[in-house]
């Protein structure tokens, strides 16, 4: 007969050893202007950010070389020859295979919605009908290659944020309406099962001028998670991931690789 106190010890020891039960990972979506970019830079440092969206990181260029460092070779792309996505797969491999992901706080993608396109732009490219609009047939590959790229990048041994842009819908089962993060057939709902955290980035006008703030509840329209803070985090929280840690009790320092 097995030892139950041993097996649990063990298990217990198990889990306290995992360097995943340590990190974070989220899925942050949200409309234009409403601060996604900005938020990385909250994020335990050092922060490496894949860049897909042209001149996406203008607005954190004065943080850039401090902590927060931006690859933005794939933001340039062209339909009819595209390179990105691959360029980018071997660069991510490469790293994976050096331990970098190790030694940084946060890794990140922004955006994840063309980042998407890219992997769309593979598809068509080897189906030999570069830079037209997809057929049905299409998606499915293209939704392997991002599922299955997504599902590598939240077991990595640091932080993970994807950057979405966020996109309505109707359930077809209820036919109500919601607001969620913006992914192609089935992914609006297999994606964000691979996240702890989902929030949605909002603005609105004050008297003091802008507020930006994460919404971290479903609220029926907006989709949104957390499981990092339930019960600690109020339905709106700022826009700042250190701080959203130290609610919840975790560990927020950086780490000293990068720097």
């Amino acid at each position: 007969m097995l030892d139950v106190k041993k097996e649990l010890s063990e298990l217990q020891t198990m889990y306290d050893a995992s360097v995943k039960n340590r990190t974070f990972n989220a899925l942050i979506y949200g409309g234009m202007g409403t601060g996604k970019t900005n938020l990385l830079t909250t994020c335990r440092r050092p922060v490496l950010i894949h860049s897909f969206d042209p001149g996406g990181t203008n607005t954190i260029r004065n943080e850039i070389g401090s902590g927060i460092y931006a690859d933005t070779r794939y933001e340039v792309e062209d339909a009819e020859k595209p390179s990105a996505f691959q360029a980018w797969d071997k660069e991510y491999d490469r790293l994976k295979a050096g331990g970098v992901f190790s030694q940084i706080g946060t890794y990140a993608i922004d955006s994840a919605t063309m980042w998407s396109a890219s992997a769309m732009n593979v598809v068509l490219k080897k189906a030999g009908r570069a830079g037209a609009v997809p057929f049905q047939q299409d998606y499915l590959p293209a939704m392997v290659m991002i599922e299955n790229a997504i599902k590598d990048m939240v077991s990595l041994p640091c932080d993970c944020i994807l950057i979405c842009h966020d996109d309505a819908d109707k359930d077809e089962a209820t036919g109500k309406m919601f607001v969620g993060p913006m992914f192609v057939g089935k992914l609006k709902v297999r994606v964000p099962i691979l996240f702890d955290e989902i929030y949605m980035a909002v603005t609105k006008e004050t008297s003091k001028g802008a507020e930006y703030s994460l919404l971290t509840r479903n609220t029926g329209l907006y989709k949104a998670r957390t499981r990092l803070g339930k019960g600690k985090f109020e339905t709106y929280e700022q826009q700042d991931i250190k701080a959203l840690l130290q609610k919840a009790g975790w560990e927020s320092g950086d780490k000293k690789g990068g720097e």
